[in-house]
């Protein structure tokens, strides 16, 4: 069974029992934004996964990478919101997706409750980002970012505690945070 079978079969079964649940920091309520991203996999012989580059110079998140997404709207599914925020950072039309389903949600430090929506798009597509939003987008090898031998625990210093993180270093890119926890959560599934 290939990879990609074994991630859209593994979204209809029981998560198993080592999830990450996300993020809880001091100073947060128990309040959370509802949001969605896209794990976009490419359908080729050796899939990959499409990530987005924040800009350097937004408020929150700048310069790091990301899956494309953002908050859910009043009346959106995460499906729905997956798919228009895909659209909107790399112009990637929604009808291109194939959804496999959504995988398990993720809480961010920044106190957002993640759906990742995971779907199969065509290899080559000319995604265009928004200069607003996105200073890039790569794809990284889907079997090297679900390796758990890629997957480095890390620890540092945030707000006066130690906080422990997931990092995933490919080629010159750093895949970490929020990020990287949804890809590990990922390859438990399918573990």
């Amino acid at each position: 069974m290939s990879l990609v079978d074994r991630i859209a079969r593994s979204l209809a079964a029981d998560p198993p029992h080592d999830l990450l649940p996300g993020d809880i920091a001091e100073g947060l309520d128990d309040e959370t934004s509802p949001a969605a991203v896209l794990v976009a996999i490419t359908d080729r012989t050796d899939p990959g996964l499409i990530l987005t580059v924040r800009r350097d110079d937004l408020r929150t998140h700048a310069g790091q990478v990301a899956f494309p997404g953002g908050r859910i709207d009043a009346g959106e599914t995460p499906c729905q919101a997956a798919l228009r925020e895909a659209h909107e950072e790399l112009g990637l039309d929604p009808t291109r997706v194939s959804v496999f389903g959504e995988a398990d949600p993720y809480r961010t430090v920044t106190g957002y409750q993640v759906t990742p929506v995971v779907g199969l798009v065509p290899p080559d597509l000319a995604l265009t980002p928004n200069p607003a939003e996105v200073a890039g987008w790569f794809e990284a090898p889907l079997d090297f970012v679900l390796d758990p031998a890629n997957q480095q625990r890390m620890s540092a210093e945030f707000r006066g505690r130690t906080r422990h993180y997931y990092q995933i270093d490919w080629q010159d890119r750093r895949i970490w945070g929020a990020t990287a926890a949804m890809l590990v959560n990922l390859s438990r599934r399918i573990a």
